[in-house]
């Protein structure tokens, strides 16, 4: 059952900018959606929209069967946010911080879970310290620790490891994996394509405020996924004979190397008719590769094919 409903969502700014085009979406309770498209493509207007920080023009969203409008507190009761920006008074110590954000609900003191909070997220020798001594990295920590503070059963991370370094990078999403098992929707958007690669359930793409595509990780890779052999030639070609001359094949800058984009999912590769045309060309092989399309590739391909379609 969908946690999150989204129907027909716009949102258009003062000056006619039309950020959000009717999105619909639905997020299950206990998934974890990545949310990815290029810079302006509406994540954050989406974001801030569930989180009643920015009021839409049309549609509806609902919050665990509460509709962010009508009943906007309860609905933003589920709900922790990750911000983009680093905004936190400087001179307050990190358990005050992430307690008052606890307050903020109305929910009673609970320093037990407080502290277990800063425990998961590599906070507890740092309990005591002023946010201003921090690193950035430190920083976008207590960010989480806050967003957590009232037991959000949902969570948005919006760019969540911008300037975080590697390690700290992997100790996040641990953390992320952890509140999954426990039963927390987890909406992420991220440039680190990879990351969503490692960890999310479904991918969802947006570009100039509309949903391209939404689809479960794995099933999107097979079914849009094209893989590339790389054939190592033995010695220097200076062009492609005229028998190799096709769509998806081409001549490496130091000619030793030939690579065919194909198809996975279709009847015939034409890999076996590559190399018969490999070998009746004279050119002897040293070894062959392939490599299976990332998702950053099928995203580009997806937002490129949206941008040939806005042209047309």
């Amino acid at each position: 059952m969908a946690f999150i409903k989204i129907d027909g969502l716009r949102k258009v700014y003062d000056g006619g900018f039309e950020a959000l085009k009717g999105v619909d979406l639905e997020i299950e309770e206990g998934e974890i959606l990545a949310l990815l498209g290029p810079n302006g493509a509406g994540k954050t207007t989406l974001i801030s929209t569930i989180c009643g920080m920015t009021t839409p023009t049309a549609g509806s969203v609902t919050v665990g069967g509460h509709d962010i409008i009508r009943d906007w507190r309860a609905a933003r009761s589920l709900i922790g946010l990750v911000p983009q920006e680093i905004n936190i008074e400087p001179f307050t110590e990190v358990r005050r911080a992430v307690a008052f954000s606890r307050g903020l609900f109305g929910l009673k003191r609970n320093d037990a879970h407080v502290d277990d909070v800063l425990r998961r997220l590599s906070l507890t020798d740092k309990a005591d310290s002023k946010i201003m001594q921090l690193s950035g990295g430190m920083k976008r920590r207590v960010l989480i620790a806050k967003a957590l503070a009232h037991e959000p059963r949902v969570l948005f991370l919006d760019e969540p490891t911008a300037g975080v370094d590697v390690e700290l990078r992997k100790s996040m999403w641990e953390t992320v994996a952890e509140l999954k098992k426990q039963g927390v929707t987890i909406i992420l958007t991220t440039h680190y394509i990879e990351e969503a690669e490692a960890i999310a359930d479904r991918i969802a793409v947006i570009n100039k405020g509309e949903i391209l595509l939404v689809e479960r990780k794995d099933a999107l890779m097979k079914r849009l996924g094209r893989k590339r052999l790389v054939v190592e030639l033995q010695h220097k070609a200076d062009a492609l004979p005229d028998s190799l001359v096709r769509d998806g094949l081409a001549l490496s800058e130091d000619g030793l190397s030939i690579t065919y984009d194909y198809d996975t999912q279709a009847e015939r590769t034409g890999i076996t008719r590559l190399l018969q045309d490999l070998s009746g060309a004279g050119l002897t092989l040293r070894d062959l590769q392939t490599r299976q399309s990332s998702l950053e590739d099928i995203f580009v391909g997806l937002v490129a094919e949206q941008e040939q379609e806005g042209a047309a």
